[in-house]
């Protein structure tokens, strides 16, 4: 009888699996023409898109997509847009953004991150139409990029959430094995206008935005992480001279991701060297945004570490924080290594450097508003405080130079209420203030 059970519930299991398993097929598998997507719905099978043609809010999107062992799943699929966005770059300046989702998405038709990130992208041609008109400059053409992998291997609900370390191992495979090859074929899309050459070129306003959510953000931090630390340590050019740390393409955002503090360090450690004062003319490269409520990262995510994590051997490391910009504002500061090998960037108390929290007051943004004001607001900072953005306010937490291009930001609940609430109206209009200060030319200002 016993063991008649035990076969019963053996055969539940099984069945469970394997009719509960997510889609491994490509979703986006015709690339040959370019679909006008009109309603919800349209374009389904299609990885090359132009969205509310000849409008104010138009925009193109396109697909890529990997498979569990971080290999692209059609290596045309991905040529095929970058030569799409190579003729419109050539052509024209472009705003190119590109977001990688999380945990229990992909690029399935039906998924709604692809949804909300075309509402982004619309929103984010529609800012672009205005400020180009108040700046007397050709409005740059919104390129968006939906990078897709399995973010289930479960589709069953509740039973979906032990994916949670599956998916996580998947995330690395992504970000260490593939994905960084488009992520750099997107910035050479960028910068193509600069190698071509004229009598008289004009300046080049193309800029290129990353974003990554939750295990996405894994994803990206993965594939850019020596990247970012190169591309600072080679601002350094001098003992002394130091030009604005470069980061990749102009701005890396980072939402609940899903990774260790300790993975930061390395690049906390950089930018707090001998507390360094930065120019007035450094831009954020690096923001990470974490929920305070976020009970995925905070709590799932370091008692699955604890166990990983068991038998690693910890030391307490030395380290400071930055009072003010020099070497006298340096203090001490203790890190337990085996704490920030548990838990994520944005839970980590030592490595935050900000606070973003809703508005004390309505700040009306009328007609006359002139949108690059927010990146002269952004730049005039002279010592770590608060400001105001378009429904939200960003607090120093006094740890940091004002204009250290790392941001490691908690985020009140109130902003982003758990682990999937990043498109709210209030957080994506911070989101799009941020790409304005980092890539409006400073050529218009």
């Amino acid at each position: 009888m016993q063991t008649h059970a035990l076969h019963h519930y053996f055969l539940v299991l099984v069945t469970l699996f394997l009719f509960g398993c997510s889609s491994n097929e490509m979703y986006r598998n015709d690339h040959k023409v370019v679909c006008s997507y009109e309603v919800a719905g349209s374009c389904a099978r299609s990885s090359l898109q132009v969205a509310n043609l000849g409008e104010e809010e138009e925009y193109r999107l396109g697909f890529v997509e990997y498979d569990d062992h971080g290999q692209l799943r059609d290596r045309k699929q991905m040529q095929a847009l970058v030569d799409a966005y190579y003729r419109a770059a050539s052509a024209d300046d472009v705003l190119l953004v590109t977001f990688v989702h999380g945990w229990h998405h992909s690029a399935k038709p039906e998924d709604d991150n692809i949804a909300s990130f075309r509402e982004m992208l619309a929103q984010l041609s529609k800012s672009e139409a205005l400020a180009s008109k108040q700046e007397d400059r050709l409005k740059r053409k919104v390129l968006g990029v939906y990078i897709g992998w399995r973010g289930d291997s479960l589709t069953l609900p509740v039973v979906n959430n032990l994916t949670f370390w599956d998916r996580k191992n998947t995330a690395h495979q992504v970000g260490q094995q593939g994905i960084t090859e488009v992520l750099l074929k997107l910035e050479q899309i960028v910068n193509v206008k600069v190698g071509m050459t004229s009598k008289n070129p004009l300046p080049v306003h193309s800029r290129l935005v990353v974003i990554g959510h939750s295990f996405g953000g894994a994803v990206v931090y993965g594939s850019l992480q020596k990247i970012l630390a190169d591309r600072f340590l080679d601002s350094r050019r001098g003992l002394t001279s130091q030009a604005d740390a470069k980061g990749f393409g102009n701005l890396v955002v980072l939402m609940n991701p899903a990774f260790e503090a300790l993975r930061f360090a390395a690049l906390y450690d950089t930018s707090q060297e001998a507390c360094r004062a930065y120019s007035d003319t450094q831009l954020p490269k690096l923001l990470i945004l974490t929920s305070e409520t976020d009970y995925a990262t905070k709590y799932a995510f370091p008692a699955g570490r604890m166990f990983s994590t068991l038998f690693e051997p910890d030391v307490t490391l030395q380290r400071h924080y930055c009072e003010a910009p020099s070497p006298a504002g340096m203090r001490d500061m203790q890190i337990a290594e085996g704490v920030a090998n548990r838990n994520t960037v944005g839970h980590f108390i030592p490595y935050l450097t900000h606070r973003l929290k809703p508005a004390t007051t309505e700040e009306l943004r009328d007609s006359k508003y002139q949108i690059k004001q927010i990146q002269n607001t952004w730049l005039k900072q002279k010592k770590p405080g608060a400001i105001n953005f378009d429904g939200s306010q960003l607090v120093s937490l006094e740890r940091t130079d004002a204009l250290n291009p790392y941001l490691n930001v908690q985020v009140d609940k109130a902003l982003i209420k758990d682990h999937n609430d990043i498109w709210g109206e209030q957080i994506q209009a911070f989101i799009r203030d941020m790409i304005v200060i980092s890539t409006t030319p400073f050529s218009e200002k």
